[in-house]
């Protein structure tokens, strides 16, 4: 491999997961010379994500009616979400056949699958895939990014641009001074099992048909009231299932994430489910959910971040949206690299064409528009009260006794009395409000 490495390239990109290897392809077909590192032995070894990719019109774009080709597990067709308490749970379940058509609105997939075939697309167009290399840091000329220094023998490598999508932990975005140290309230830490099942099992226990999926979220118990929740997804002849948590909130708790996936298989409705199946893989990851306004700069003079390592994640709470964001970031980042070459110019004013695409995709719109969610998300009264209130509050309705019921409002106020006020609830309600309705 050493042989094939040259010291100067049109583009230098630094990470092989989705954004990476987008940006990557874009730039080989556009014509460029360009190289993509990987520190693992191979793409998508030491990735690790839920298990969704939304629709994404990037990945169209560049391999149309990618669904035929990419190694996706199942079209998403059935959405569900429960709170769960010690000894109860509240689902609520959505599902549009709809989905189920092309183009398809969600796909699970298994990352050691999708890299390689993704990274592959990439080399096919030209691009030069180096793996097991660590990029230690950029390399600069006065205030200009000229290329990056890896651990390997040949040492350094020079480019007109280089494009960091290297993961949540981005040291390179620190040492180049645009982000600063994550703080562990920024950072939620996840923790996956894939477990095998037959393809016929999961089809039953799920109620979905040939390879139709489910996408089922849990919020509650699940994280024994840690900022964060669990989820499991359906892939052909496996499931993964795992929780997220906020780190801050587990070292203040003292508690360990694989002790919370272990918690979490063992709650009835999980655990009913997984009784029959046999691990296969066990991975972890950091995710950065500051949301719009924790993003870094996003680039500068022949500099360009992309994927995670720009805090590209949305949470709304009920979705998790990271993948079609890398993607879309590492499409746009090329483009920007591309019109740059074109110009001969690749200063920080140039490269503000970056900012001004993803304005104009989803990408920045969405973030923006779901700006307040972090911030109500870090209510820890989300995370175990009011899951128990719901699940207590369905109980008592459902419960049949002998004794006279009570309205709606009435159990509310006996199930809530001494355990929050009507104020706070009423805070609450509109905080979640301003989050998820008004922009």
């Amino acid at each position: 491999m050493d042989s094939l490495i040259k010291d100067r390239y049109d583009l230098i990109v630094v990470g092989a997961g989705p954004a990476g290897t987008t940006a990557a392809l874009a730039a080989a077909r556009a014509g460029l010379h360009c190289v993509f590192f990987e520190r693992a032995e191979e793409p998508g070894r030491k990735n690790m994500f839920g298990g969704v990719l939304h629709y994404s019109p990037a990945l169209n774009e560049l391999i149309p009616d990618f669904w035929t080709q990419a190694p996706v597990e199942r079209f998403i067709t059935k959405y569900q979400t429960t709170l769960l308490s010690s000894d109860s749970s509240l689902s609520i379940t959505f599902q549009d056949k709809r989905f189920g058509k092309e183009p398809y609105n969600g796909f699970t997939l298994l990352r050691s699958r999708f890299d390689r075939w993704y990274a592959e697309k990439a080399r096919e167009a030209g691009a030069l895939l180096v793996p097991e290399t660590t990029v230690e840091d950029l390399i600069r000329q006065d205030d200009q990014v000229i290329g990056v220094r890896t651990g390997r023998s040949d040492g350094a490598l020079y480019a007109d641009a280089v494009i960091v999508a290297d993961g949540a932990n981005s040291l390179l975005a620190e040492k180049a001074g645009h982000r600063k140290e994550l703080s562990p309230a920024q950072i939620s830490v996840a923790a996956k099992e894939v477990l095998a099942l037959p393809r016929e099992t999961i089809n039953h226990l799920f109620e979905l048909k040939e390879r139709e999926g489910l996408a089922h979220l849990f919020l509650g118990e699940c994280t024994r009231g840690v900022e964060g929740g669990g989820f499991l997804y359906t892939n052909q002849d496996s499931l993964s299932i795992g929780v997220v948590a906020k780190l801050k909130a587990l070292q203040k708790q003292k508690m360990s994430i694989a002790d919370l996936l272990e918690h979490f298989k063992a709650l009835p409705p999980v655990a009913d489910k997984i009784k029959n199946a046999s691990l296969r893989e066990y991975s972890g990851h950091l995710i950065p959910e500051g949301g719009f306004k924790a993003l870094p700069k996003l680039f500068g003079n022949g500099l360009l971040f992309a994927g995670d390592a720009a805090g590209f994640i949305n949470s709304t709470g009920l979705t998790l949206e990271g993948m079609n964001f890398a993607i879309a970031s590492g499409l746009a980042a090329a483009q920007t690299v591309i019109r740059a070459r074109e110009k001969g110019d690749f200063s920080e004013r140039q490269l503000a064409d970056y900012q001004a695409l993803l304005e104009n995709d989803f990408v920045l719109k969405d973030l923006k528009t779901f700006r307040r969610v972090p911030g109500f998300l870090s209510n820890p009264r989300l995370f175990q009260l009011y899951p128990d209130l719901a699940c207590e509050i369905a109980s008592r309705i459902y419960r049949v006794n002998g004794q006279p019921r009570k309205n709606f409002r009435s159990v509310v106020r006996e199930v809530a009395k001494g355990k929050v006020g009507r104020s706070q609830m009423i805070k609450d309600v509109i905080q979640g409000v301003r989050a998820l309705i008004w922009t």
